[in-house]
């Protein structure tokens, strides 16, 4: 039965904290009572020898200045059980400044010769000062250390180890443990720091990342592992998650300093790190004066721009003074939510999102006529291999068709520059969705070579974006979240990765490098395996590979390699100032040879085959191979 009262007691505590009007009227009547102590502390206990009336009189003269002091300085106002040195310097200036008020009343009462009321001893003052001090401290002391009982209570807190015993260290200490949800309980920092190993920062003990072992580990029941460094290099990040992975632990990350400086201080603020952290990519450094020199006062038009891409893109040129930004997408929803997030990340934006289909030329020729775009960010496409193996007519209706709509119109209306944004799929292509981005290449490299063309076509290439619409972290994420099994097609599959915002802010940069014509190839990095993408994903949801999530095997899917490449074997990779752009060197085409080409099949699409279009296709592009048999529908 105690037991249960006392589990109640302890389950009350934690949820609900003491209200800031019950605190007022605590503290209130500790300066009252407090100072009736006082005078009976002063007179030795001999009530007799002085006038209780008066002594009641002056008690409620000092309980209306300390009110006024503490409502003024609001000592009040803080949760009890996250007492800290703040709320503490809030009392002893609450107090030091009522005292110093109420002696200079005695002084002026007695050079004046005001009501006895007005003249308290200046020892009494002096006493009540220090008791009500002590007495405010002490009750809110006890609060912290019932508080911390409770917690210490719970059952269902899980272990947590912090990654640096710095400024931002201490902060999320503070947080865990006045977490009134109780979700983590401290067992030590970890710091690389050699002269403060082996020391307590706030009580808790400070261990190297040699200690961290699967002993360790298991008899420390540690659950969670929090980075908590402000600014640590993408490499040192990669190196600590990837030594605490193997444990199973949750590895969860910090913001931004300044978010937790600027008052934010919540759990939820916690998130789980990313896989783009084991990437272990450091900071890209862009000509930013270049950039915003050619974006100056410039109207700018993206198409796609409600897309992964697009969207990206949009979100970096909102950050020049761009005089109009033009979104075009056929999806809505995602251009309404697009439109809103710019809404309200900058209101003083000029941008205008506008519903439509790159392929009808009539409607984006109005576009063109109505905004002028001089600058032109060519993002619309179709992306997905499988879908498109067996969509060819879409895949070269709005891949291709829509290429040569926009980057027409963009010669017509004389834009100063085209960007198209390509893939690493064109490279040898062995899919439809590959196939139609190397015609769409070879297309606007032919431009860029005609006489007379004052508009600057470049081609940006790079491979997989992490987190792009459809892309295979989501995907993954959503199968671990279901409970498995996560899908691959072949143990040995790679890719190359990088972040959405690393690829946007590389195809700014390489849209204002050299004077068109230009294929622009971003640095990916190393292949990652799949297969590994889908373990440690796991790992990093704590749980652990082919035990608590299966991994199945599902076979390559039609048009799919077992590798992506950046470069083809014709050609030569040429490096640029930007040690993470190259250019890749190709052959010269005949500009009117493929335009005839893509010209009869834009206009006999409907009526041809899927294998018609692909023939054709082989035609323009001699590389490309279909390896998986199409049968006509």
């Amino acid at each position: 039965m105690i037991k249960t009262f006392k589990g109640k007691i302890i389950k009350i505590f934690k949820n609900h904290s003491l209200p800031r009007w019950l605190i007022f009227l605590i503290d209130s009547g500790a300066v009252f009572f407090s100072f009736l102590i006082a005078y009976i502390l002063r007179y030795n206990f001999e009530v007799s020898t002085f006038d209780i009336s008066i002594a009641l009189r002056q008690a409620y003269l000092v309980l209306v200045v300390y009110v006024i002091f503490i409502l003024v300085f609001k000592s009040y106002s803080g949760m009890i059980r996250h007492t800290t040195i703040r709320d503490t310097y809030k009392i002893i200036l609450t107090n030091f400044s009522a005292l110093v008020f109420l002696l200079l009343v005695t002084f002026m009462s007695r050079k004046y010769e005001w009501s006895s009321v007005f003249n308290i001893p200046f020892s009494i003052l002096l006493i009540h000062c220090g008791a009500v001090t002590i007495f405010l401290f002490l009750f809110r002391v006890l609060v912290k250390i019932f508080y911390e009982f409770a917690s210490s209570a719970s059952h269902d807190s899980k272990n947590v180890l912090i990654y640096g015993s710095g400024e931002m260290g201490i902060l999320v200490k503070r947080l865990i443990e006045g977490d009134p949800k109780n979700l983590y309980r401290l067992k030590g920092f970890i710091d690389d720091d050699k002269k403060i190993q082996g020391k307590h920062v706030d009580g808790y003990q400070v261990y190297s990342r040699q200690v961290l072992t699967e002993d360790f580990i298991n008899n420390a029941d540690v659950k969670v592992f929090i980075i908590a460094i402000n600014k640590i290099a993408p490499a040192k990040k990669k190196e600590v998650i990837e030594s605490m992975i193997q444990f199973g632990c949750e590895i969860l990350d910090t913001p931004s300093f300044d978010t937790w400086m600027n008052g934010r201080l919540e759990v939820k603020n916690l998130k789980k790190v990313k896989f783009e952290d084991l990437l272990g990519r450091d900071p890209i450094t862009l000509d930013l004066e270049k950039i915003q020199n050619g974006l100056f006062g410039k109207t700018i038009l993206v198409t796609g721009g409600a897309g992964s891409i697009g969207s990206e893109i949009a979100r970096q040129l909102i950050r020049f003074n761009t005089k109009q930004l033009i979104l075009v997408d056929q999806a809505e929803t995602p251009s309404f939510y697009l439109g809103e997030e710019l809404k309200n990340k900058i209101p003083e934006c000029n941008f205008k999102i506008i519903i439509g289909d790159v392929t009808r030329s009539e409607y984006m020729e109005k576009i063109f006529r109505k905004y002028r775009p001089e600058i032109v960010f060519h993002a619309a496409a179709y992306k997905h291999v499988p879908l498109m193996e067996v969509h060819p007519h879409e895949a070269f209706r709005v891949n291709v068709g829509g290429t040569k709509t926009v980057s027409e119109l963009a010669i017509k209306y004389n834009a100063e520059k085209f960007v198209m944004i390509s893939s690493d799929k064109a490279v040898n292509p062995t899919n439809v969705m590959g196939a139609t981005k190397k015609i769409c290449e070879l297309l606007v490299h032919t431009l860029s070579s005609r006489k007379g063309i004052k508009t600057q076509f470049i081609t940006t290439r790079f491979g997989n974006v992490l987190g792009s619409n459809g892309s295979v972290i989501p995907l993954f994420n959503k199968q671990i979240a279901d409970g498995g099994p996560v899908t691959i097609t072949h143990p040995e599959i790679t890719r190359f990765f990088m972040t959405i915002p690393e690829a946007c802010q590389l195809v700014l940069e390489a849209g204002f490098m050299g004077n068109g014509g230009e294929i622009y190839v971003f640095d990916m990095g190393d292949p990652v395996k799949v297969l590994d993408v889908a373990i440690n994903l796991i790992r990093l949801s704590g749980l652990e590979p082919h035990k608590d999530i299966k991994i199945k095997y599902i076979g390559l899917r039609p048009g799919e390699k077992l590798y992506e490449e950046l470069f083809s074997k014709d050609e030569p990779m040429i490096p640029t100032h930007h040690p993470k752009i190259s250019i890749a060197q190709v052959p010269d085409s005949d500009f009117e040879k493929i335009n005839i080409k893509i010209d009869k099949i834009l206009r006999s699409l409907n009526e041809m085959s899927e294998t018609s279009i692909i023939e054709e296709m082989q035609e323009i592009v001699p590389g490309y191979s279909s390896k998986f048999e199409l049968i006509d529908r």
